[in-house]
């Protein structure tokens, strides 16, 4: 009985570091996303030459291209799926994976939008506050929307068809984004962005369907032996 309970406590003791370690990690991946899309706005404002007509018009840098990519939609809440899916790894129980997924995502959007205010501040010589209305606002957005988006994340760990749909959403949602709401200041950028995301979304909807079909089908015969 003693050894039973010992066993029990060390066995809590681990998942509760386990948990811990998972959300300290999150934390870092949203801080990290967040002060890196800071950086790649910052970088592209410094090769911008908005005092021309022809650059403002048409003009563009790999620098902008990337910005535009990070700082979109479907960036942020491709984030949240991700970190969701990245501390459910090995979690045995669907509910507790749901939860801990919910959870992590929350607060890894939560740390990407203050590491983003920050970034924002540090780039323009403190002359902005590092969080005012924009942060408060996109802080609750990360709260109400980060909880169900990393339970999607934790959902992609899960076999059949509602698996299968949990892995699809970052990759569809990125492409109905560029039809509905295609990030650019101009054309030129646009259509670079729309090329970028609707060729790697096809791309990732392929491999998925398709690692998900071979799965499917190697999964058939060991059902089937008696």
């Amino acid at each position: 009985m003693i050894k039973s309970q010992r066993a029990d406590r060390s066995q809590g003791s681990s998942r509760a570091v386990r948990i811990l370690g998972s959300l300290a990690g999150a934390l870092a991946i949203g801080a990290g996303f967040g002060a890196a899309t800071a950086f790649m706005n910052a970088l592209s404002l410094s090769h911008a030459d908005l005092e021309s007509r022809a650059y403002t018009e048409s003009g563009w840098s790999y620098a902008e291209i990337i910005s535009v990519l990070l700082d979109s939609g479907w960036a942020w809440a491709g984030c949240g799926v991700v970190v969701g899916w990245a501390v459910t790894r090995g979690d045995g129980g669907r509910r507790s994976g749901l939860a801990l997924g919910a959870t992590a995502a929350a607060l890894a959007l939560i740390a990407a939008t203050i590491a983003y205010g920050i970034g924002e501040a540090i780039a323009d010589g403190g002359q902005t506050p590092w969080f005012g209305a924009d942060e408060l606002v996109w802080g609750t957005a990360a709260i109400v929307l980060g909880a169900p988006l990393g339970a999607i994340g934790a959902c992609a760990r899960w076999p059949g068809a509602l698996g299968l749909l949990a892995r699809l959403t970052v990759p569809v949602g990125a492409a109905v984004q560029m039809i509905v709401l295609p990030p650019g200041r101009n054309e030129v950028v646009q259509a670079i962005g729309k090329t970028i995301v609707w060729t790697a979304a096809a791309v990732s909807i392929a491999l998925i369907v398709a690692h998900f079909v071979v799965t499917r089908r190697r999964s058939r015969p060991a059902a089937e032996t008696p």
